[in-house]
């Protein structure tokens, strides 16, 4: 079973403050002409969940004999997730090792102009998608999918723009996979953990969308939260493989994945 304690969700906005005051306040030197006001509204985002997720899923184990097929990997290079919980677990994986991989890049290489407070965020994310990437694949064990190779051609890592959409694109897909995948897993602590982490994605997506539109509705837009129910968008993985795969070097399988 995975068993991994991570935050509940809040979006960053409305982040109680529960840095020290010392610490926020050093860290507040740090910002630069966007001002401490801006700072402010992202500092709730670091505070709660930079410390907290790094050291939440140290110890997880898992039976996957007992939870569907692992992964395999055909001739022609492609990988098939797997079945059962196994296989969406590794659907997990597989997205996450796509969000490390690209918040790597961006930190490696700054965009133009990447300011103190952009730089603190975005190095938060990569780090909070490391855990979550590490934690899956020691969950799945020898039931995990091979280490994928990104394909980031289609990025320009320089322009702030290019890399700021992509990363809404990433986050907002990955909330939207999660919450599709859910209702697919069988066991209820495997269940429990993904809605643990999808309330960090949606973390992620939210003060991605911040950074994009400052002080705008867009952190809970009409495109991501529906009319009608007021909740995040659903996607299943043939959707979001669909949308991921242009960014994966190997070809991803899910013909074994639950479906319902």
């Amino acid at each position: 079973m995975l068993v991994c304690p991570i935050v509940g969700r809040h979006l960053p906005i409305f982040f109680s403050f529960m840095e020290n005051k010392t610490n926020l306040l050093i860290r507040s030197k740090t910002v630069d002409s966007d001002g401490r006001r801006r700072f402010l509204r992202y500092a709730g985002f670091t505070a709660v969940t930079a410390t907290t997720i790094l050291a939440a899923c140290e110890n997880a184990t898992m039976e996957p004999s007992t939870m569907g097929a692992g992964a395999r990997v055909a001739a022609d290079g492609s990988i098939d997730l797997g079945s059962g919980d196994v296989g969406i677990l590794n659907y997990a994986y597989a997205l996450e090792q796509l969000e490390y991989a690209f918040y790597v890049r961006v930190i490696a290489t700054p965009y133009a102009g990447m300011n103190a407070m952009e730089r603190m965020i975005l190095t938060d994310i990569r780090n909070h998608e490391k855990v979550h990437r590490d934690f899956l694949r020691a969950a799945l064990g020898g039931a995990a999918i091979p280490a994928l190779n990104a394909n980031f051609g289609a990025i320009n890592f320089g322009d702030r723009n290019s890399v700021l959409t992509t990363a809404r694109t990433f986050e907002d897909l990955g909330v939207s996979a999660y919450n599709g995948a859910g209702k697919l897993l069988s066991d209820g602590n495997n269940l429990s953990t993904a809605g643990k982490i999808v309330s960090v994605e949606a973390r992620h997506a939210a003060v991605i969308r911040e950074l994009i539109s400052p002080f705008t509705a867009s952190f809970a837009g009409d495109d991501v939260v529906t009319s009608d129910t007021a909740l995040d968008v659903v996607n299943m993985p043939g959707t979001v493989l669909a949308a991921a795969q242009p960014f994966i070097v190997e070809r991803i399988t899910a013909s074994n994945l639950p479906t319902m």
